[in-house]
């Protein structure tokens, strides 16, 4: 029987080792809807002690697991994969009730889970070693793709059904086993909902363990445990510098996904009208709340004037309000000190001197005390040094800058700490390019906006911004390691 996806269903469990187990703390953490700030369920506290369990789990099942012919492994992904497909409109309620997503949110959410899943079901097979020659006669090398072991994940609010996923399935077809802790926003769609799609695909036991709980109660036991091979986290820098010091302390692999601060240039001769199409969409997608999204427009004098009203007239005419609506493009942002960091970004910003073009207020909705729906917000007369530039605000606000020259614009976009997505616009697709080519930044999208995401292509960034990659082979050499095994074939003389 499939199990019940609904937020009304039974999420006060664990899974580990193939069991659904109540935690060892008996206590529970309360889910609300951002969009009504009305408790929907409860998921239970994990403890040390559950997160033991798990790795002991995930460490058994692994050694059988690696051993599975590759096919078996396809077959569990692309199961995975199908189930997403089938039972996609629950899913998308779900993200809409504990995640605040809007309905194109939920489906992007549901469409880049799908094709993860379709690219890790390709890896069994792709395992591939290779023959080297020796430099001792009659010795033969062989080189051979390994899994790591335990892979752990931990993964974040914002998009909590792919950032999980994107790790979780090249993990599992490579001969895995997986401990995941979701964040505490959203323990369902970034947990305890995979695993029991997993489970109805009929995924091994052992082999993905999901553990809820407060990050200041079992995260330190989590990133440091001694069975955890590989660490897989998406989440803020500050917070990632610290997973990974904890994870080299342990001599596990670190696969960082940290912030971003994305610029989004508009060159004198770019189609106005697009960029604009590009720029309401890069920044107020799922409330801005995305690593990829525009954190600062950057555009030339020229056209400034009219980019910066026709933005704020689109930013205008954005629906607002509760993501049950249908209607809603801008819905509420995940929780009130988010919210309130925000907002305090955008007063600062205006405190030194910027434009309040729109927004940078909250939003009332019927019934709801203390809306956490951010009005979209543009700001003009902006410079890179104002509090809603140079941080990563992550919310539903467009700072624009202006620039005099390319040169200007570079040294404006690359002035920052971090290095993870950005776009440009500048009439044509070679002059883009040549733009995009100089600038310090993991991934650049021209004539388009930064937030882009498919699996067969690399994701990952520059400086601040994390170590390692995910998609593709990228992080297929994440979650595996090369294994040298020679073949002496013929009996070998020594010098003594």
């Amino acid at each position: 029987m499939s199990p019940n996806l609904s937020i009304e269903a039974d999420w006060n469990e664990l899974y580990i080792g193939g069991d659904w187990v109540p935690s060892e703390s008996g206590e529970e953490i309360a889910v609300t809807d951002p969009s009504t700030r009305e408790e929907i369920a409860r998921v239970p506290a994990g403890v040390e002690s559950d997160v033991d369990a798990a790795y002991e789990a995930a460490a058994e099942a692994q050694k059988e697991w690696q051993e599975t012919p590759p096919i078996e492994r396809e077959q569990i992904a692309q199961s995975y994969a199908q189930l997403l497909q089938e039972r996609k409109d629950e899913i998308i309620e779900l993200l809409s009730r504990e995640a605040g997503g809007t309905r194109i949110m939920g489906e992007t959410s549901v469409q880049i889970s799908s094709d993860q899943a379709a690219e890790a079901a390709t890896f069994p097979r792709r395992m591939k070693g290779e023959q080297a020659d020796s430099n001792v006669p009659g010795k033969e090398n062989l080189v051979r793709r390994v899994p790591q072991g335990v892979v752990t994940v931990i993964s974040p609010w914002n998009f909590p059904l792919n950032l999980s996923g994107r790790a979780i399935g090249p993990a599992l077809a490579t001969g895995n086993a997986v401990v995941l802790k979701p964040a505490t926003n959203t323990p369902i769609t970034g947990g305890l909902l995979i695993a029991k799609l997993y489970e109805e695909a009929g995924l091994p036991d052992g082999l993905i363990n999901v553990v809820t709980g407060h990050g200041s109660d079992i995260g330190d036991r989590v990133v440091s445990h001694p069975e955890s091979d590989v660490v897989a986290f998406t989440g803020s820098t500050p917070v990632g510098r610290g997973v990974a010091a904890a994870a080299g302390e342990n001599l596990s692999v670190a696969a960082m996904e940290l912030g971003g601060n994305n610029g989004h240039i508009v060159t004198a001769d770019a189609d106005v009208d697009a960029a604009v199409d590009s720029g309401t969409f890069g920044s107020f997608v799922h409330q801005g709340q995305v690593c990829i999204s525009i954190n600062r427009h950057i555009v030339h004098e020229d056209v400034y004037d009219e980019y910066v009203e026709k933005l704020t007239e689109r930013a205008e005419s954005l629906p607002v309000g509760s993501v049950h609506d249908p209607d809603t493009v801008v819905g509420p942002i995940i929780d009130e000190s988010q919210r309130d960091e925000m907002l305090g970004y955008v007063e600062e910003t205006v405190d030194a001197g910027a434009t309040l073009e729109t927004g940078g207020e909250t939003v009332e909705v019927d019934g709801v005390d203390d809306s956490l729906v951010v009005a979209p917000t543009v700001l003009s007369d902006v410079t890179n040094e104002m509090s809603a530039a140079c941080f990563e605000h992550f919310g539903p606000i467009a700072p624009v800058i202006p620039f005099s020259d390319i040169e200007e614009a570079i040294e404006i976009h690359d002035d920052t700490e971090y290095g993870l997505s950005g776009s440009v616009h500048a009439g044509d697709v070679g002059t883009g390019l040549q733009i995009a080519e100089r600038l310090d930044t993991g991934m650049v999208h021209v004539n388009d906006q930064p937030v882009n995401d498919e699996a067969h292509v690399p994701f990952g960034g520059t400086k601040a911004s994390g170590v390692g990659g995910y998609n593709s082979t990228d992080i297929m050499d994440e979650v595996t390691e090369k294994k040298w095994i020679s073949l002496q074939h013929d009996e070998r003389e020594y010098p003594f």
